[in-house]
Order: structure tokens, then sequence, then C-alpha cells
């Protein structure tokens, strides 16, 4: 029995789908199904049971359940305590930061701050910004760069910079010509949009059902770059944010904003409370700020 096979058991729970759970954590529904079955033979128990309408806790799978959230949370405790020891000690800074935002700081903020603190090493993972608060919460990394809203819990959460969300159309089609958009004007119109693993994908899909209508996504991608390459070919709309739109300065496209509520793009920066006492830690954040400042008042171009 390995914690993997554990964390995979209650993905599955959460989602009450083989297929679902496997999608968010990047498996196929085969390796997940091995996993649960390795699970079962381990314990000697029976824990879903599955059918054609789906799958269901048995007694045994039910049990486990109940004492797992707890076991997993005091094992990930643990590990981040050992974890924060011998970061400390080697002076190691793990960073994990979801796609775009090294862009937003710059490479050479990262870069300037090694400069000035070469005894200081920096582990630098991007991910999906729904998958970096995944990570984070289960007690990987020491700073977290994502995209609000975050739940703070024991954390410490510092807005960086935020950026409003517009439409994004072909400059040959129909609203491209409007000074404003409303999330009605997506009605029945081929949206390509980042994956249900980012945050500007609930935005959408969650004004959209409050406005009575599914939108029609034709395909998930897993970054701006592929939406902006099909609204180019005039495949269909999508959205963007300002500071992205203006890095690509193509004259085939128009973003168009919102006016019918806020539609924002904002990126953070999550440390934990509890590591506060990391001197290199304090460090790096007091960096990081310093350097959105300095971009800010025009003292560093980004």
């Amino acid at each position: 029995m390995s914690i993997q096979d554990l964390e995979y058991f209650a993905a599955v729970c959460r989602e009450r789908s083989i297929n679902r759970a496997a999608k968010l954590l990047y498996i196929t529904p085969q390796g997940l199904s091995k996993s649960i079955k390795a699970l079962e033979q381990e314990l000697n128990a029976k824990l879903l049971n599955r059918s054609s309408s789906g799958i269901t806790l048995t007694e045994c799978g039910r049990y486990l359940q109940e004492h797992l959230d707890a076991f997993l949370e005091n094992y990930y405790s643990i590990c981040r305590g050992i974890q924060s020891i011998t970061q400390r000690q080697n002076h190691e800074i793990d960073l994990l930061s979801a796609y775009g935002i090294l862009r937003l700081v710059t490479p050479e903020c990262l870069t300037d701050f090694q400069r000035q603190h070469p005894e200081i090493r920096l582990h630098y993972r991007e991910y999906p910004d729904r998958q970096v608060e995944r990570l984070f919460s289960a007690k990987e990394g020491n700073v977290a760069f994502t995209i609000a809203p975050v739940s703070p819990g024991d954390c410490a959460v510092q807005k960086l910079e935020s950026f409003e969300i517009k439409l994004l159309v072909n400059r040959s089609h129909p609203l491209s010509g409007r000074e404003t958009v409303t999330i009605g004007d997506l009605r029945g119109e081929p949206l390509y949009i980042e994956s249900s693993e980012f945050q500007i994908y609930h935005l959408i899909t969650d004004r959209c059902r409050e406005a009575g209508f599914e939108p029609v996504i034709v395909f998930e991608t897993s970054g701006f770059s592929l939406c902006h390459k099909m609204v180019r070919q005039n495949k269909g709309i999508s959205v963007t944010v300002d500071f992205i739109f203006e890095d690509m300065q193509d004259p085939e496209l128009v973003s168009i904003p919102f006016s019918d509520g806020n539609y924002r793009w904002t990126t953070c920066m999550v440390t934990r409370k509890e590591d506060m006492d990391n001197p290199d830690l304090l460090l790096f954040r007091n960096h990081i700020l310093h350097w959105m400042e300095d971009i800010k008042t025009g003292r560093i171009r980004r």
C-alpha cells in the first residue's frame, strides 16, 4: 500500500467517478482502477461497487473514507515539517507557479534574487492554477503563485497584480466593432477556453450558467496561446487578459471588455504562516513585493 494509492482513493471518493478523478489526477482511468484494485488487495477488502450507473462505496470503503482525510493530513503535516527543516538547512525555496505568472513577474526577478543571494537555491515548477492550489494544500512548495480567489486558511495571501478579462474575437467577427459586450453575447458562439484546471474557465462558465445558457465549448486548452491561434484563424471566440493580449500584438485579434460585471484575472503570492520564521523565505517574499512595486511605478520595465 502506498500513500499515492490512498490519495487516488480519496480522489475517487470526492468525485464519485473513476473518469473524473483520473482527469483531475492526470492519469488514465485504467491506471486509476489498477491502483484501487491494488489497494483492495492489500487491505483484503472490497472498497468500491462498480456498475454501469457509476460507483458506490462499500461498508469498508466508507470506513476508509471516514478516516482517510485525517490520516493524510497528519502524513502531509509530518512530511511538511521534515521538508521545512531540510529546506531551511539547505537554503532551498520550492516555488509552485500557475502558467503565465513568471511572464508577469518576469524571469529577471528570479535571476536578480539569485544574484543577490547566491547561497539560496530556487526550485521552480509550473502547473495550471487549480493544480497549484491542490499541491500547495497538500503541503508541497514554500511559495505558490496562483490566481484568485484563494482560500487563506493558514496562509498569507498577497495580491500582486490584477488584469481585466476581455472577450477575444477575430477582426472579421460581427462583435469586433462593439465597444463592450456582455456574457450573453457568448450564447451559441464556438468558444475556445483554458480547461477546468484554470480559474478563468470557471469564471466564464459560471457566468454563462447564471445568464441561463451553457457555453458552446469547442476545445479546452492548457494555455492562452492555442486559444489565440484558433481565434486568429476565425474558428471561434475566446477570452484573454490585457497583458497577454498586448504581448501578442496581433492586428487580426480584437479584445472587448465586458460591461456586465467584474471580470478580473488577479495574481497572488501565497505563503504559509508557519514558514514565516524561515529567513530565506522572508527575503524572497520581500524581494517579490519590492520588484512588483518597481514594475508598477515604472522603475522596472516588463
